[in-house]
């Protein structure tokens, strides 16, 4: 071949520029590019700058190692190739096949001359050996270099037609005058030798995400070399990698990348991109400029059928601490695996999402939980309605893969730090989402849908109303349940009975009867007090007020003194959802502060979760009145006076002084989000994953049961993977 010929001029290689030049020659050449010259190259240099070094290596001399570049001679590259280029010729008798295009007897004898000249043995997790160097001096192959082996020997029998065809952690061929036939050539576990020569059409059919649903990157020549690049493994142990042979890599990328031969293949430019976060090259794009580009080749050139692009732009935007970015990521890539069926064969692709879901994820929760700073003013991913639905879509698709396959995805480890994850989200925001199941009309009649929008428009954060412009605050009831409320009131005191035992008044449990009641005497008291043209007793408005917010003290009504038992306030949360704001203040010490702790009060410490939490809570405008203040006359508060309680961010107010303090930690009021859930386990969980409170029993229940499929048994053997070096690499330091 021309190619090999004109290779000569550029050997010895002895630095990274002489590799350079050597590629840039062949890749100018288009018609002349001898794969598997290529090849030999980038495998000699491997095993000399990674397997030679890792024999002497120790923990010792580590900080010994100097960088080292080996001298390729000519003639060593020579001999390999001419003992290619011989077994391949002699094995293959090309008589017996005239057409000018490969056919289907002839792809599968190639790939068993290739088959039969390994050695009997699988390897699982090996590194080096994607290369036709390993090939020839030690017979062993792992399956991309076998795919890639019986292409190179193709061109060495002059057909033009055969090339590789990749998904992210497997490889065949296609072949034929339009390449519109294909085949399996090697394997993707043990036992799988007799697919060799099969087309894939069965395994696109059954929506394999090992086939992409018939969308992988079928190469050209420059893309082939792209695709040998990319499979470089520059470790040298575990957690040590080749500098040199990083470098090389990486120089030989953006070579191709300059060239516009990365365009359609999203693996090698998150490699690039990998590669470009450990070691910035001056003067090129940045590391998530490399994965936003791979993402989009993904979608413009596969129909966003492939993973890896959004885990690698996932795994970044992670280590950059950009987790609402990394998320929404986690999501997208979650949204295309939801069009797969998993089965055993996916090894590789599930540890990806349960390092994410069992890893990342709970990592995050707990770092965002640490960050004080962000709780205080409650713009951190925990209070982001948007974060919390991509959450759920990750999840969602999760599901949705696992569904109508032979294998079952979710276990209770999975179900564990989905509930973790689940628990660190503000229960308000949780409250705030609305979730809608594919084919599932939901439970509210149209008649509702006018008054759910306004309440939609109105939500907050809290779950609370907001201040509209004439500065009253909305609540987020519907007017529909305004006039059952009414109907109910006029029957208080029939009680109704639940499956618990618990008595309760209009769906209220007995202290809530009580509240009623006492509010039910204070009404008619006025009433006939109105009716005398004398006004009420103060004492009995004032009474009823504090009766929802405090513990009422017995001996008050039997002998006088102290209402209360406690400090009343009027911010005491009844709930989650009805908690509103209080000042620092309340922290403090007080005249009713008969606790051991200095400086707070029981309600103080009732309230606050950690130390942290005290700058959580705003107080109203309208000072909560302290004990004695209870006993004076105070009218009877309305809903209108109780509705203007709003932080001064919200309502516009200019403020000063401590008021500019607390504004700081105002609250950042998103758009509620609307979120349709497509598997069947998520659509069981959708009323529990917007409720105040979690049911973890529920959850982990509902996400490890078995999945809505009839699994198929499939055969023994095929639970061990062979992984093929294109597919995406684990991250390590270059030292």
């Amino acid at each position: 071949m021309a190619g090999f010929n004109t290779a000569k001029q550029h050997f010895p290689l002895q630095k990274i520029q002489d590799v350079l030049g050597l590629f840039k020659d062949q890749l100018t050449r288009a018609d002349e590019i001898d794969l598997s010259l290529l090849s030999i190259v980038l495998g000699t240099i491997e095993n000399a700058l990674t397997v030679n070094r890792s024999h002497a290596l120790n923990r010792e001399n580590d900080s010994k190692l100097q960088p080292i570049f080996p001298i390729i001679e000519w003639e060593t590259i020579d001999v390999l190739r001419t003992k290619f280029v011989t077994q391949i010729k002699s094995a293959v008798d090309l008589s017996l096949y005239p057409d000018k295009f490969a056919s289907r007897e002839l792809v599968k004898k190639v790939s068993d001359v290739i088959w039969g000249g390994l050695t009997r043995a699988f390897y699982k997790d090996r590194a080096h050996l994607q290369s036709l160097f390993s090939f020839l001096t030690g017979n062993k192959l792992d399956c991309f270099g076998v795919a890639f082996a019986v292409v190179a020997a193709f061109q060495v029998l002059g057909y033009n037609d055969v090339h590789l065809a990749l998904s992210e952690d497997h490889a065949w061929v296609i072949f034929g005058e339009n390449q519109d036939q294909s085949a399996e050539v090697t394997w993707h576990g043990k036992g799988n030798e007799d697919k060799r020569g099969q087309p894939i059409n069965q395994a696109v059919s059954e929506k394999h995400w090992l086939y992409l649903n018939g969308q992988p990157v079928v190469c050209t020549k420059e893309m082939e070399v792209a695709a040998i690049v990319s499979a470089i493994n520059p470790s040298i142990t575990a957690t040590i990698d080749s500098v040199e042979m990083g470098s090389v890599q990486q120089e030989l990328l953006w070579l191709l990348y300059d060239m516009g031969h990365l365009s359609k293949y999203p693996m090698s430019l998150g490699n690039l991109g990998d590669l470009e976060e450990i070691c910035e090259s001056p003067g090129r794009p940045p590391p998530l400029s490399l994965f936003e580009e791979g993402v989009k080749s993904s979608v413009t050139n596969y129909n966003d059928q492939h993973i890896y692009p959004y885990t690698y732009l996932g795994g970044h935007l992670y280590r950059m601490g950009k987790y609402r970015e990394a998320l929404q990521a986690w999501a997208c890539a979650s949204n295309v695996i939801k069009q797969y069926n998993y089965n055993r064969e996916d090894e590789e692709i599930y540890k990806e999402f349960i390092e994410i879901a069992n890893d990342w994820l709970p990592t995050i929760m707990r770092n965002i939980a640490t960050e004080n700073a962000a709780r205080l003013r409650r713009n951190s991913l925990l209070y982001d309605t948007d974060a919390y639905a991509n959450f759920l879509k990750f999840y969602d698709g999760i599901c949705k893969w696992e569904e109508d396959s032979p294998t079952p995805v979710l276990h209770t480890v999975w179900a564990k730090q989905f509930v973790y994850s689940l628990g660190k989200f503000d229960s308000r925001v949780r409250k705030c989402i609305q979730i809608h199941a594919e084919g599932v009309e939901d439970e509210s009649s149209s008649s509702d849908s006018s008054s759910e929008d306004e309440n939609q428009e109105n939500c907050d954060v809290n779950g609370n109303g907001v201040v509209k412009e004439d500065g009253v605050k909305k609540s987020r009831g519907r007017k529909p349940k305004a006039k059952k409320r009414k109907l109910n009131e006029q029957k208080l005191g029939n009680g109704v009975q639940d499956g618990s035992g618990d008595t309760k008044v209009n769906g209220n449990n007995a202290e809530e009867q009580i509240k009623h009641t006492i509010e039910e005497l204070v009404s008619k008291v006025g009433e006939s007090d109105s009716q005398r043209d004398t006004p009420p007793n103060p004492n009995l408005a004032a009474l009823a007020q504090a009766c929802s917010e405090s513990i009422l003290n017995p001996d008050y009504l039997l002998t006088g003194g102290e209402p209360f038992t406690t400090a009343t306030t009027r911010s005491t949360p009844s709930s989650t959802s009805d908690r509103v704001n209080v000042d620092v203040n309340e922290f403090l010490s007080s005249k009713s502060n008969s606790t051991q702790f200095v400086g707070m009060t029981v309600d103080s410490m009732l309230k606050a979760e950690s130390p942290a939490d005290m700058m959580m809570f705003r107080k109203p405008p309208d000072s909560a009145p302290s004990s004695e203040e209870v006993q004076t006359p105070t009218p009877e508060p309305t809903e209108a006076n109780t509705n203007l309680e709003v932080d001064a961010i919200t309502s516009g107010c200019e403020t000063s002084g401590e008021e500019k303090l607390n504004n700081s930690f105002a609250i950042v009021t998103p758009d509620p989000v609307d979120l349709l859930l497509v598997s069947q386990k998520m659509k069981g969980l959708r009323k529990l994953l917007s409720s105040l409170k979690l049911n973890s029993s529920a959850i982990t229940l509902q996400l490890t049961a078995q999945s809505q499929t009839d699994f198929k048994h499939s055969r023994r053997g095929t639970g061990e993977f062979e992984l093929i070096h294109s597919r995406k690499r684990s991250r390590r330091d270059i030292l």
